[in-house]
């Protein structure tokens, strides 16, 4: 897929703010700091469609991005360290549960994990609820230029054994950089034959 046009439509604090437009989203959660808003300008060629932030938590809404004029590309607030109050934390929560266990719209969940750390807790608990609602999702490993091809095969291994021991077998896994733009036409493509189903 090529990305033709990728422009800012809306931001949301509900879910019923969001976009009723009929048009599928594809959505992107991780932990914070996970490098997410990295991966949504690397992967719509844009600089600086999402903003990228050395401090965790920075995304704090649900937003939306139209590509293409067909599909949304959603940036969701980080799950985890961000450091806000407790009852921001948990407004957040709030924000994420609302919308991937009830957004009829959107298609398919790409969680992204840092492909230099073992299975965190955090992701492990989210993915869980994923799993227990039926939610569509990938696992996306972020940052893999920051390790050795021995090092990533030895961690992606090891993740897989991990995901094979709650499930009969693997979500889509899709290894990126946004550095060297690797996993780009993976992920296009990936979501280009769902809207091709869809």
């Amino acid at each position: 897929m090529k990305i033709a046009s990728a422009e800012f439509s809306r931001s949301s604090q509900k879910l019923s703010q969001v976009p009723q437009d009929g048009l599928p989203d594809f959505a992107f959660i991780g932990r914070s700091n996970v490098g997410k808003s990295s991966l949504i300008n690397m992967l719509t060629g844009r600089q600086s469609l999402a903003k990228v932030s050395g401090t965790p938590g920075k995304t704090r809404l649900i937003n939306h991005f139209l590509i293409n004029g067909g599909w949304y590309l959603v940036d969701l607030p980080g799950y985890g360290y961000a450091r806000v109050s407790k009852s921001q934390r948990e407004g957040f929560s709030k924000i994420i549960t609302d919308y991937v266990l009830r957004c009829q719209k959107m298609h398919f969940l790409f969680v992204l994990v840092d492909s230099r750390h073992e299975p965190q807790k955090i992701d492990v608990e989210f993915i869980t609820l994923l799993g227990e609602h039926g939610i569509p999702f990938g696992v996306v490993f972020t940052k893999t230029d920051k390790l050795s091809s021995s090092q990533l095969d030895s961690n992606l291994a090891r993740y897989k054994r991990f995901l094979l021991s709650m499930w009969e077998e693997l979500p889509p896994l899709f290894v990126t950089s946004s550095e060297k733009k690797r996993g780009r036409d993976d992920i296009l493509d990936f979501i280009e034959e769902c809207l091709i189903r869809c």
